[in-house]
């Protein structure tokens, strides 16, 4: 008999696709634009597709994922 476990993405993305490491990237790319530059628009515009991006991968892709079925039929396989 197939026990449920749990579906986590994460298990089946490198090191460097980890939440951990997206949202790192995020703040050092913010940080570093307003570090450099010291111009609260052009960190703005920085900040505006990061975060995106971030939101994007670390909490919609993750959902997606599961709910299409994806990873399921590679845990039911023995």
């Amino acid at each position: 008999m197939l026990e449920n476990k749990s579906i986590n993405v994460w298990n089946y993305k490198p090191w460097w696709c980890q939440p951990w490491s997206i949202l790192l990237t995020t703040i050092i790319i913010i940080s570093a634009s307003w570090l450099i530059f010291k111009i609260i628009w052009l960190t703005i515009i920085v900040a505006i597709p990061m975060l995106t991006w971030m939101i994007f991968f670390i909490f919609i892709y993750p959902k997606l994922i599961a709910g299409n079925g994806a990873l399921k039929s590679e845990e039911l396989e023995i």
